[in-house]
């Protein structure tokens, strides 16, 4: 409000919790009461993880699947009856270059944007007749954020011990502004990363034989670091 020419009744703030699917009618009816349309949603929503399959409990990944992906396209579901009311919109969802790729510690979290991937690119073929409805997938490698901090573990009630160095990561700024380039320019889809991982990307696929070598020995190493407390 300070540096905009925004006022108060420009914006609005709703407690939101993506595993409550009940709650995401009424709060999809109270923002359209509010500005009366919506142009665009992010799904933004999601945890991560941080554990091995053989040591982790399904309560985990049935957790993963409710909140990163049913909790998305149950938001979706809501938003989207209403840019087909408008034809008109643009839904903007936060994948991951792992939703592209498999990665070891991270089993149910790749699952999740999977879907999410497979669901969204689906969905964009059931709207050829709503050509401004744009469905946009934003696939982030690793960036900045509080992320690590709040992954799941091998058990819903543990939390990660260490966060490590995140300094090598993107940071939040470029990621964000990249995304909204992606957005304005209706991109189907973005890999928004730097080297070495957006070179996996590529590699992962126009090249997958040697995606999984490679794979393999980072994994490796990767799994022996998270052993170690690294």
């Amino acid at each position: 409000l300070e540096i905009s020419s925004l006022s108060e009744s420009d914006i609005l703030v709703l407690r939101l919790d993506l595993t409550d699917r009940s709650s995401h009618e009424a709060a999809t009816s109270s923002v359209l009461k509010h500005f009366g349309r919506i142009d665009v949603l992010v799904n933004n929503g999601g945890r991560s993880q941080r554990s091995l399959f053989v040591d982790t409990n399904l309560d985990v990944y049935n957790a993963i699947i409710e909140l990163n992906y049913l909790g998305t396209i149950s938001l979706t579901k809501y938003v989207l009856n209403h840019m087909i009311q408008r034809k008109k919109g643009k839904i903007v969802t936060v994948s991951s270059v792992m939703g592209i790729m498999g990665a070891p510690l991270a089993t149910g979290y790749c699952a999740s944007k999977h879907a999410l991937q497979g669901f969204f690119n689906s969905l964009r073929t059931e709207l050829t007749d709503y050509p401004e409805i744009s469905i946009i997938n934003i696939c982030p490698g690793p960036v900045q954020s509080k992320i690590i901090q709040n992954v799941f573990t091998e058990n819903l009630s543990k939390s990660l011990e260490s966060s490590g160095d995140q300094s090598h990561k993107m940071p939040t700024d470029r990621c964000v502004r990249l995304t909204l380039v992606s957005t304005a320019n209706d991109l189907k889809e973005a890999w928004i990363s730097d080297h070495p991982y957006l070179a996996v990307c590529y590699l992962w696929q126009y090249a997958p034989t040697w995606a999984w070598w490679l794979m393999n020995r980072m994994g490796k190493r990767r799994i022996q670091n998270f052993k170690s407390g690294v």
